[in-house]
């Protein structure tokens, strides 16, 4: 019987995916699910402008999770859609998306106010 030794590029394969796979499992997770959601309930924008939008127009549907929307402070929820880029968030929140009406509820507000608010919401919550 003919045996095959591993390919040098592929051992080195091996030997790097078995270790990311226990840092991986090392590693500690993110905030629990519930954690996320305590955090979430109570997260206020420490600027008072932006935090009278925030409790008025996004609060209801991203501190509670009753909706699709993403909490606040879930990180990899938030991560996901960052990806899209920060102009097309912003294009979302304009126009709507699912069930968050055109503005987000804040008609007077503008895209400096809209980014700023995205960027509190997806910062990874402090628990």
């Amino acid at each position: 019987m003919i045996q095959h030794p591993l390919h040098p590029i592929h051992a080195r394969l091996l030997v790097i995916t078995s270790l990311a796979l226990i840092i991986a499992g090392c590693s500690p997770s993110g905030p629990s699910e519930q954690a996320i959601r305590d955090y979430a309930e109570t997260a206020r924008p420490q600027d008072p402008e932006l935090s009278g939008i925030y409790q008025r127009s996004c609060m209801a549907c991203h501190s509670r999770g009753t909706s699709d929307a993403p909490l606040t402070g879930d990180g990899e929820a938030w991560n996901r859609r960052l990806e899209k880029g920060m102009h097309r968030l912003v294009d979302n929140v304009v126009s709507g998306m699912g069930g968050m009406p055109p503005y987000g509820l804040c008609m007077d507000c503008d895209t400096a106010e809209f980014q700023a608010l995205i960027e509190f919401m997806a910062r990874p919550a402090e628990t």
